[in-house]
């Protein structure tokens, strides 16, 4: 499973009320590997995408937003992306906040290597059931 790293700027956000992640839309933006994220990006408008015209929906959806004993556990269902076309390359898929007005972002997974959709391909974001795919204790 690949590993998610956060953005610098999501723990601020996070204490100025940015994000209510029980209830904001998380959506997943792809980039290509000339265009890698980088911890210091803040806002959806630093990076650049590749083309989602061929590409199902990218909303998240929220299984569940909890807190036990004083650990939070953001738990996300995996999101499989369907290719009706060519899609990609891309190899980091940046969580991001679809709500927040500037949509702001929160961290991102690199896959290593570019991926390539055809039509009628399929790639799941494996998300952690388990552990969460954000934890904050």
């Amino acid at each position: 499973m690949a590993t998610f790293n956060k953005f610098n700027c999501f723990v601020e956000d996070l204490a100025e009320k940015k994000h209510n992640l029980g209830s904001d839309t998380l959506t997943i933006a792809l980039c290509a590997a000339a265009n890698a994220p980088t911890a210091s990006n803040t806002v959806l408008a630093n990076l650049t995408q590749i083309s989602y015209t061929n590409l199902s929906s990218r909303a998240v959806t929220t299984t569940s937003s909890a807190q036990t004993s004083g650990t939070y556990k953001l738990v996300l269902a995996d999101l499989v992306l369907t290719a009706s076309g060519s899609v990609g390359p891309f190899r980091y898929a940046v969580l991001y906040n679809d709500t927040a007005a500037t949509d702001e972002l929160i961290g991102y997974v690199d896959y290593g290597s570019d991926v390539t959709l055809a039509s009628g391909e399929t790639f799941t974001l494996d998300f952690d059931g388990s552990a969460g795919a954000i934890t904050i204790a």
